[in-house]
């Protein structure tokens, strides 16, 4: 897994014969998550910045309009950057992720009962893991995808780099990025194109592992416990579960008006944060809410399209990694607060305050608006799936001669 695993010496960056003004689709998308965003975030931080943190009003909310700049100018230039060279710093990037998620431990700026950040909660390591990861995978897994159907040279290896990142940040503790960390891989090793008997064992260990944690930790056994009950009876569920139901169900399907939220006012937990799914639907309704998740709908659609059309295999697996990284975020903060997962502390992507969040997300978009710049005609896609399927089907037919010598030996 070192340096010369992922630099292929006789690597050439693909030049595509067209398309080279990138996704708009998917530009437009985002625009109006991150502008529904700031809107929102105005109106669920102003009472908390002045009641919570000792500000004015407008804190939390100019604080995300700085880490906004920083995020667009870092997507600017992702998306400038050929995302092949992404294989020359893959290791870098893991080493330095690495060193922040065990610095995070030593620094112990405890919030909300956990050591997660530095900067005043503003820059969260884990939350550079997610990408880091993604990105890492993406790269080992196109370099090594011809041996991934070897259990040594591919699920051990996947299980060693999972294992050390999601273990460093079940540390902090926080077990929702940590499952976030084991969810990716085991996207990423499936659509790389590892055979089922590799997948099944990942998804026992994982559930075992998930198992562990559920019976060391405390806080994930309440979890568990307190989301068994609410699903019997939602009265039953965690103090922040209700809170979040009764601002969800005073929004109605029109809602209460833009600011007029309720529950932000009178003890709903952390609403420019976790709980912000709460507001949105308290403040613009169902329908508010259906919008919000169309427009999620949209981005994993576009950023599927440009996975298909990618140049290259390392092309596709970044592109969908990415995308079902900020999907699952979304999907696992709006769910948690509707009661049907155990609670997790996932950040609502493009809408959610805080810097982490909101400048990976950005990050990402960068990244796949490359991918989709550089689509073309002489896409090597087909190909390299192509041969890596005529590999596998080799090996399978070699082993089963092999078999057949034996028996009839």
């Amino acid at each position: 897994m070192g340096t010369r695993t992922f630099i292929d010496k006789g690597y050439q960056a693909i030049t595509p014969r067209s398309a080279k003004s990138g996704d708009m689709s998917l530009l437009i998308t985002i625009i109006a998550l991150v502008a529904f965003g700031l809107l929102m975030l105005y109106s669920a931080s102003a009472d908390y910045s002045v009641e919570i943190l000792g500000e004015v009003p407008s804190y939390m909310f100019k604080r995300q309009l700085l880490w906004l700049l920083f995020g667009i100018v870092i997507a600017f230039a992702f998306s400038l950057l050929d995302y092949h060279h992404w294989r020359r710093v893959a290791v870098l990037a893991m080493l330095g992720t690495i060193i922040a998620l065990v610095a995070v431990l030593f620094i112990q700026e405890l919030r909300l009962g956990a050591v997660r950040t530095f900067y005043n909660g503003s820059i969260q390591p884990s939350e550079l893991a997610k990408v880091v990861i993604i990105i890492y995978l993406s790269v080992w897994l196109y370099a090594k995808r011809a041996q991934l159907h070897s259990i040594e040279l591919g699920l051990i290896p996947l299980a060693i780099i999972l294992g050390l990142i999601g273990g460093l940040i079940y540390l902090q503790p926080d077990i929702s990025a940590t499952a976030t960390i084991f969810i990716l891989g085991g996207v990423l090793f499936f659509l790389a194109g590892a055979d089922l008997k590799q997948i099944i064992i990942l998804i026992l260990l994982a559930s075992l592992v998930a198992w562990a944690i559920v019976q060391v930790s405390a806080t994930g056994q309440e979890r568990v416990e307190y989301y068994r009950l609410g699903l019997q009876d939602p009265t039953h569920a965690s103090y922040h579960v209700r809170r979040a139901l009764e601002a969800i169900v005073n929004g109605g399907v029109f809602g209460l008006g833009i600011g007029q939220s309720v529950t932000k006012l009178t003890g709903l937990p952390v609403p420019p944060t976790d709980s912000i799914f709460a507001v949105i639907a308290e403040e613009f309704g169902l329908v508010g809410a259906t919008v919000l998740i169309l427009l999620y709908a949209i981005m994993v659609w576009r950023g599927l399209v440009i996975a298909r059309r990618a140049p290259d295999m390392l092309g596709s697996l970044l592109a969908t990694g990415l995308v079902f990284w900020i999907a699952i975020e979304a999907l696992i903060n709006m769910t948690v607060m509707v009661g049907l997962l155990p609670f997790a502390g996932n950040a609502l992507p493009f809408i959610s305050a805080g810097g982490s969040s909101l400048v990976t997300s950005l990050a990402a978009i960068g990244i796949l608006f490359n991918i989709s710049r550089q689509r073309g005609e002489n896409s090597q896609l087909d190909d390299e799936w192509r041969a890596f399927g005529a590999t596998a089907n080799l090996r399978r037919r070699n082993g089963r001669r092999g078999l057949s010598r034996t028996r009839r030996s």
